[in-house]
């Protein structure tokens, strides 16, 4: 089945952090979440992850015994191995058959060789495997993952990604933060957020395709608060412009944030 949050709403004090947001995630697909600090992402994550933020709105989400959870930083105990890691977890969901699993799981991730090593000792983007390890574990039917690649070395994402498209393929509903607009391209589906608000939602070229006017690649901005940079170059936005070459969903991401910021229909 489908799993949606509608229409949630959460603030801390004066602060509004999700405005009447609203997500679906579909069991066998990846649901990208986009957006600059602040935007409301973590706390949308936490929302659908079942925590409890003080979240107005209607939900429809499986219990939470059957999400796996990995937060923007940690999901891990740094002063236990990963053996033991992955043992806490079989515990604490009390799992009787996990042990082949963990060890597909280990060795997917290329962590196999290190399960006496402390987690607080390995390198970063060891410790976002392991926690996307533990996650999984108990094979759940929704994964939430709150920015799991960012910072870790290419390597490291290739395979957390393999790690999150296999549990995709399972079947499992897949929700995933990501500062990786390429990542995001990637995706059945996204949601953009700007300020606790959905500016933008749907399948990647779907998003595309709802960018009015045109993106082209420039030497020299004629207006920079419509162009950003691009390698050595420019891309620049014309609102009232043809589409005349392709664009990503990195430039989709800022015209809606341009759009919005102007208050551009």
């Amino acid at each position: 089945m489908t799993w949606c949050a509608a229409d949630v709403s959460v603030s801390f004090g004066r602060t509004v952090a999700l405005d009447a947001v609203s997500i679906a995630i579909e069991p066998g697909a990846i649901h990208a979440v986009i957006g600059g600090d602040g935007a409301g992402k973590s706390t949308l994550l936490k929302v659908v992850a079942g925590l409890d933020v003080g979240q107005a709105g209607s939900f429809d989400l499986p219990p939470s015994h059957r999400v796996g959870f990995v937060p923007s930083s940690g999901g891990y105990f740094g002063d236990l191995t990963v053996d033991e890691n992955i043992d806490f977890v079989a515990r604490a969901y009390r799992l009787s058959t996990w042990r082949d699993r963990a060890n597909a799981l280990l060795h997917s991730a290329d962590l196999h060789p290190f399960g006496d090593r402390l987690a607080g000792r390995m390198s970063g983007g060891q410790r976002r495997k392991l926690a996307g390890c533990m996650a999984l574990l108990h094979d759940p039917d929704l994964l939430v993952l709150d920015e799991v690649t960012t910072g870790v070395d290419p390597l490291s994402r290739l395979e957390l990604w393999r790690l999150i498209a296999a549990s995709a393929a399972d079947g499992a509903a897949v929700v995933a933060a990501t500062t990786y607009l390429d990542e995001a391209e990637r995706t059945s589906s996204a949601t953009l957020l700007r300020e606790g608000r959905v500016i933008a939602a749907g399948p990647p070229d779907e998003i595309i395709a709802g960018v009015s006017g045109g993106v082209d690649d420039v030497d020299v901005p004629s207006d920079r608060s419509l162009a950003w940079r691009k390698g050595r170059r420019w891309r620049q936005w014309s609102p009232a412009g043809e589409r005349t070459g392709a664009i990503s969903l990195e430039d989709a991401a800022i015209v809606y944030e341009l759009m919005a910021s102007r208050d551009v229909a």
